[in-house]
């Protein structure tokens, strides 16, 4: 389980976007029209920025091998598992508060 992205969901991207960039950071990568990230300076973890309305609340985020073993293995539960390009993400519900688990493939 290695802390990978910070998301935040936004409701402008495009100001978000330039926001961050003012700011210095630099891109590190999009998918599509809706999903940026910026490589946070001094940090590994990216920050993730989506406007997709209704997807979650922010939260970090967990790249781990397999999101249903995880899940089963730790006995956690997901409110939302969904597919993402080259992989799936689920939301997991933890005492106050939520994080993500997600796997990514080649």
């Amino acid at each position: 389980m290695q802390l990978s992205f910070l998301f935040q969901p936004v409701t402008d991207l495009a100001a978000a976007t330039a926001h961050y960039a003012a700011l210095g950071w630099e891109e590190a990568w999009r998918e599509g029209e809706h999903t940026v990230a910026f490589q946070m300076p001094g940090a590994e973890p990216q920050l993730m920025l989506d406007d997709v309305p209704g997807w979650g609340g922010a939260g970090p985020m967990y790249l781990v091998d397999d999101v249903d073993a995880w899940i089963a293995a730790k006995g956690a539960t997901a409110s939302r598992i969904s597919d993402v390009p080259r992989g799936k993400v689920a939301q997991i519900e933890a005492p106050g508060h939520h994080y993500y688990v997600f796997e990514m493939h080649d």
